[in-house]
């Protein structure tokens, strides 16, 4: 099969990145969650407390470029768009890498034009997040509603900030899908099939267009 991407959304708490994990396992290619690309990210000088900032949607300001002629992110008078771009260029770059599963970082809305990515949305019924919240990071009911508060809130701000659309939009997506019903595993195979069938039709279009 030709070179393809998978973008993977998901709510805070519904097991979006195990599922993203186990289809990346299942069809043997790269997998990136946040984690990973925010360490890519870091690299290229951009610290973890600006990332967390410009998630949260905050305008950081830059001074000028100094007399040096320093080329550091300093020389920007809004970070916050410094950042912005270089996520979407990070994103861009791994989907040129090779096939891969890439969990969030508005990678739907960065690769929409990418006629061989999949954009799929994950989530769950509120029950079940906030139990599978108390269970990974072992806090009480009360703390997971908190969380899961606080995470919805930072995601759909960040989502509107870099697209001007909300998250999880059914137009944005090409399947969007309950973990719950299925769990981990059979989800994961379940959006498997959707995407070799989606992606071979795909091929099929292109083969007739010549």
């Amino acid at each position: 099969m030709k070179q393809y991407v998978i973008t993977v959304g998901c709510e805070y708490g519904c097991g979006g990145s195990a599922v993203g994990r186990a289809l990346a396992r299942n069809l043997g290619i790269a997998y990136y969650d946040r984690t990973l690309i925010d360490k890519i990210i870091e690299e290229t000088g951009v610290s973890h407390d600006l990332m967390e900032m410009a998630d949260a949607g905050k305008d950081v300001k830059g001074k000028r470029e100094n007399a040096a002629g320093s080329t550091s992110l300093a020389k920007y008078k809004n970070l916050t768009d410094r950042v912005v771009y270089i996520q979407k260029e990070v994103v861009k770059k791994l989907a040129v890498r090779s096939s891969c599963v890439i969990i969030g970082r508005c990678s739907d809305y960065i690769l929409r034009n990418n006629p061989r990515c999949i954009n799929v949305f994950v989530y769950a019924p509120d029950k079940v997040r906030i139990q599978n919240v108390m269970q990974e990071l072992k806090v009480d009911e009360e703390r997971a509603k908190e969380l899961i508060r606080e995470n919805d809130q930072m995601l759909h701000a960040r989502y509107k900030q870099m697209t001007g659309s909300n998250r999880g939009a059914r137009h944005n997506r090409h399947m969007l899908i309950d973990s719950s019903v299925l769990g981990v595993e059979e989800t994961a195979k379940y959006i498997e099939e959707f995407v070799v069938k989606a992606l071979a039709k795909t091929e099929d279009t292109a083969e007739e267009g010549r």
